[in-house]
């Protein structure tokens, strides 16, 4: 039976300020620390254009990051881009935001969203568009996972399918780690029309898959 021994400093742990945690609870030997409550979590958006920065904006006030970072080619377009998000600080929750040309930037990333591209041009085929955009992604994809090899890569570029297709074969990495946007924008779109014809809100109206 453990001797229980009394406080020093009179805790009312036990009957007359007796201390029970030398009877009750012992140290755990070679125990790794415990696990932080609060996973940091990094998402890297590749394209300051209307798409990206609207992705950017819903994962700001959505509160799905504690860092956000943006890549784009254009140097000026992405600091205003970033200031605009760091100067409506104040109205989102906390989330440090940065930007850069430079991929080392989003070192780290546990998803990274790739939404540049090239335009489809009046009277462009969409096989044409689909080279260009293969030649933009042999410089995109490779180094996000340099930087991030254990991330999620989460393809919105068009033709959305099959950039997806050349996104896993660049990236080296496993078919459940790369995903595509696929026909969300679609069946949002068709949930719309629906909800329009009925006069229905669009969120009630379900679509299975």
């Amino acid at each position: 039976m453990s001797t229980v021994h009394k406080s020093s400093s009179g805790s009312s742990l036990g009957p007359g300020g007796l201390d029970l945690t030398q009877a009750f609870f012992k140290p755990i030997s070679r125990a790794d620390p415990p696990s932080p409550t609060k996973r940091h979590t990094k998402i890297c958006v590749v394209g300051a254009g209307n798409v990206g920065m609207a992705i950017a904006q819903t994962i700001l006030t959505q509160d799905v990051a504690d860092e956000l970072v943006i890549v784009d080619v254009n140097p000026n377009k992405l600091r205003g881009e970033m200031l605009d998000l760091q100067h409506a600080a104040a109205f989102l929750p906390r989330t440090k935001i940065m930007a850069s040309v430079d991929y080392a930037v989003t070192v780290g990333s546990d998803l990274c969203i790739v939404t540049a591209g090239a335009r489809q041009n009046p009277g462009e085929s969409r096989l044409n568009l689909l080279q260009r955009n293969v030649s933009l992604f042999r410089n995109i994809i490779p180094p996000l996972v340099k930087y991030s090899p254990d991330t999620i890569l989460l393809i919105v570029s068009n033709p959305v399918d099959v950039l997806t297709y050349v996104a896993w074969k660049l990236s080296g990495l496993p078919s459940n780690r790369v995903i595509g946007s696929g026909t969300n924008l679609d069946s949002s779109r068709f949930r719309f029309l629906i909800a329009d014809h009925l006069d229905v809100n669009a969120q009630d109206v379900q679509v299975n898959k």
